[in-house]
């Protein structure tokens, strides 16, 4: 494939992924467009593209953590199919609903993580991306026609970790399920690494029971995909305090923080945590600090569509 020029190629992001699809389109040296949108009186949503879209490299960048956010990437997608776009590239920051990649027997739950990834695969891209999945089962839920790649964060995190200038530090995985691609990273910073064990419960409960004494005497970096509700990764740390950890450091990809996440991190007296800009609205403040995946994403879409400098 020959390399296309900046002139045949638009980023554009569904409302909850706007922030970041512009940090992608500066890192790539593109402008980004905005999608026209509106209201109507009785809830239903106008949507338009301000140029036009046929013959060109369509970049989508939409997290899909709400329904309305899933529905408006769909409809960004077939919109670009309707205005006959060259092809249809899709960075999905943050999968909704990607804890549930799997219907335990008996259950007869719905395994959303697949069925919703499903609904964005049939809309027809080309290409779609994910960011630090929590299985990568979902990348196998189409026909074979889409080119999927899962965009791993562990340069990024390994960066991070390296820019708090620490020593005698000890990787922890919140459970075992997460243990090998924390052992990675430990790898990586040539650290020592071990795991909690967590029990789930409840459909968003769990109790963690123990962490080993590699902990003692050392500052626990304790690494997750995503904080969502803040409760095993602060049982985690408490039970790092426990066996001995000089101070907890909780870092995720994905900060959710659902609920009263951010109190209960207060009350437990965990002062930072750091994670990336995926999910939508998540910016530095007191509580977190987070870094842009943003030149990542960049270099990724690059390789794809093989852009000429």
């Amino acid at each position: 494939m020959p390399k296309k020029s900046a002139i045949d190629i638009i980023i554009t992001a569904n409302e909850a992924s706007e922030v970041l699809g512009k940090k992608i389109a500066k890192e790539m040296g593109l402008e980004f467009t905005k999608v026209t949108k509106k209201y109507f009186a009785d809830g239903e949503i106008h949507h338009s593209f301000p140029e036009k879209f046929a013959g060109k490299d369509i970049i989508i960048v939409g997290s899909s953590h709400s329904d309305a956010s899933q529905q408006e990437l769909i409809d960004l997608i077939d919109g670009c199919h309707f205005f006959r776009a060259r092809t249809v590239n899709v960075v999905i920051p943050y999968l909704g609903y990607s804890t549930m990649e799997q219907s335990k027997p008996g259950s007869n739950e719905i395994p959303k993580g697949i069925t919703r990834t499903r609904q964005i695969f049939r809309a027809r891209p080309h290409f779609v991306a994910f960011i630090d999945l929590h299985s990568e089962a979902v990348l196998h839920a189409h026909g074979g026609d889409i080119h999927t790649k899962h965009i791993y964060t562990n340069d990024l995190i390994v960066d991070k970790i390296k820019e708090l200038q620490i020593e005698n530090f000890v990787l922890v995985s919140p459970d075992y399920g997460r243990s090998k691609w924390v052992s990675q990273l430990a790898g990586l910073l040539d650290a020592p690494h071990t795991a909690a064990d967590k029990d789930r419960f409840a459909m968003d409960k769990t109790m963690v029971g123990q962490v080993a004494s590699v902990v003692d005497g050392k500052i626990a970096i304790i690494c997750d995909d995503m904080i969502r509700t803040g409760g095993s990764i602060i049982q985690t740390a408490e039970r790092c305090r426990q066996a001995g950890a000089v101070d907890t450091i909780l870092y995720a990809t994905h900060l959710v923080l659902a609920g009263d996440s951010r109190e209960k991190f207060k009350k437990h007296g965990i002062t930072k945590v750091i994670g990336a800009d995926t999910y939508p609205n998540c910016t530095t403040d007191e509580l977190l600090e987070v870094y842009s995946v943003a030149p990542l994403v960049a270099k990724v879409l690059n390789r794809q569509l093989k852009i000429r400098a």
